[in-house]
């Protein structure tokens, strides 16, 4: 089964206990009406305006369809940029909106059952009639949640099907797509996608979709930076050393005796220490696909203002850009922050990582050690100190 309905207890149509073991990274499953009653919390202007701003990354897709030609255009983007598309045929693409608008973000508490570092953006598309990005398959899972009008998708589950990709346009387009499945969504409809399903959805007339994309750091990204993570805490005299060896019977040849040596050396300087994996996946996966870094303060606030500040009932507010993630410690945790790591209780790793505004009354409960750590998140630019004063 790859088609469910949702229920009024179950958004994916069953527990997320069983979505994960029966479909998560292994098979496509449409849910009908997996938000029901969905009203966009974004329309198409909004998001035209957003692809206009400097830092945004969007992208239009036009296609002529008599030709079959594809054109894509990165923004920023102009209003009259706009006027001048075609009626028909056209896309609009804006990555990480969750992080400009927060009503966007809030669709992401509804896949709290997956690990939050495990969530890379929310991409939201607008599409007129016929718009599309062309028959394609991701490297990475992906919720497609249908907000306004009617998409169209198809879908491929043929194991054995093509995935060459053609030579004449900017996109990885497959040459060829023949689907099994055919479905049109409607608002609050969803579908999941795990990696490598080849798939290609159509506008039928104006529509908005929001993809809830899923980050999955391929394998050579891993080993290059472990090995640079590595590499960093290595002593200069740490070399090849080969004691005990016989004398060479060949100019210039590496013999079996050498490569044993190599793969020794090479085993010993990899060994996998249970916490300095944690310490590097930490600070790796807060650092992966980070669209923009965090900017510090211009000027350092110093510990007599922030403790002003914080009896004055300030509150702090979390960076939008900044990833966060945390391990556990024989004595505590370590919460990771944009690839740096920070020693602090595992009740303030947990809190933090909720990314919900910290309030005036929580942080007055805090020790000096917690609001030391949060002031130092505050110069590095993840954190922000509000004006007002809490109401709670």
């Amino acid at each position: 089964m790859i088609e469910t309905s949702a229920t009024a207890t179950h958004f994916l149509g069953m527990p997320p206990a069983h979505f994960l073991r029966d479909y998560w990274q292994q098979k496509p499953l449409l849910v009908r009406n997996a938000f029901a009653g969905f009203t966009s919390p974004l329309a198409a202007d909004d998001l035209g305006g957003l692809a206009c701003e400097e830092y945004a990354l969007s992208r239009l897709i036009t296609r002529d369809p008599v030709l079959d030609q594809w054109n894509v255009r990165s923004g920023p983007f102009a209003e009259a940029d706009f006027s001048a598309l075609p009626a028909s045929h056209w896309t609009l693409l804006v990555q990480d909106v969750d992080k400009w608008d927060a009503d966007v973000a809030a669709l992401l508490d509804h896949f709290d059952f997956l690990p939050s570092w495990r969530v890379d953006d929310v991409m939201v598309s607008y599409a007129e009639d016929g718009g599309s990005v062309g028959a394609h398959a991701d490297q990475y899972d992906v919720f497609l949640i249908q907000g306004i009008g009617q998409r169209r998708w198809q879908i491929s589950t043929d194991a054995e099907a093509p995935m060459a990709f053609r030579d004449d346009v900017d996109l990885k387009l497959l040459r060829e797509f023949k689907p099994t499945h055919d479905w049109l969504l409607e608002p609050g409809d969803m579908l999941y996608l795990p990696p490598g399903v080849a798939h290609h959805g159509v506008a039928e007339g104006e529509c908005l979709t929001f993809s809830v994309g899923m980050r999955a750091p391929a394998v050579a990204e891993m080993i290059t930076d472990f090995a640079g993570f590595l590499a960093e805490r290595m002593a200069e005299e740490w070399r090849y050393a080969d004691a005990g060896i016989t004398p060479a019977k060949h100019p210039g040849e590496i013999d079996d005796g050498a490569l044993e040596k190599i793969e020794q050396t090479l085993r010993e300087s990899l060994a996998l220490d249970a916490s300095l994996l944690r310490h590097w996946f930490g600070s790796f996966i807060t650092r992966y696909r980070a669209a923009h870094e965090a900017v510090p303060r211009s000027k350092p606030i110093g510990k007599p203002e922030f403790a002003r500040r914080l009896e004055a009932g300030a509150g702090m507010a979390f960076n939008p850009w900044t990833r966060w993630a945390w391990s556990k410690t024989a004595r505590g945790a370590t919460l990771f922050v944009a690839g740096e790591a920070h020693a602090c209780s595992r009740n303030l790793a947990l809190r933090i990582c909720t990314r919900a505004a910290l309030q005036a009354h929580e942080l007055a409960a805090m020790d000096d050690a917690s609001l030391e750590l949060l002031r130092t998140l505050t110069n590095a630019g993840h954190l922000a100190l509000s004006r007002t004063r809490s109401r709670s």
